[in-house]
């Protein structure tokens, strides 16, 4: 994606929170941890995620652990705030994360 992206608002923000059960915000940036039930689903998700970022061209910070996988993102050329775009990652992240067992 091409552009400028302007930051959201905190009004706006909050908005698509409601939207996305299990993200919140924190140091200005969209996040999430999934919890599995061992190490080997966490790791696929890592790969499926990174799929998605590279088909968005916008990518996410992931740190996978034993059975956690957690994702935080921002914009960094929109000074690293929280934009539409890490909201679309989100949603796309979200949609296949029940399929790799994450809760």
């Amino acid at each position: 994606m091409d552009g400028q992206v302007d930051p959201l608002t905190d009004k706006e923000i909050e908005d698509r929170l409601a939207e996305l059960p299990g993200w919140s915000v924190a140091e200005d940036r969209l996040t999430r941890t999934y919890r599995f039930d061992s190490h080997l689903p966490a790791a696929a998700m890592v790969v499926h995620v990174a799929q998605i970022q590279e088909e968005l061209d916008h990518h996410s910070e992931q740190t996978l652990g034993y059975n956690t996988l957690a994702v935080a993102v921002n914009t960094h050329s929109a000074g690293g705030r929280i934009t539409d775009r890490d909201f679309v990652l989100a949603q796309r992240i979200e949609a296949v994360a029940a399929g790799h067992g994450a809760r």
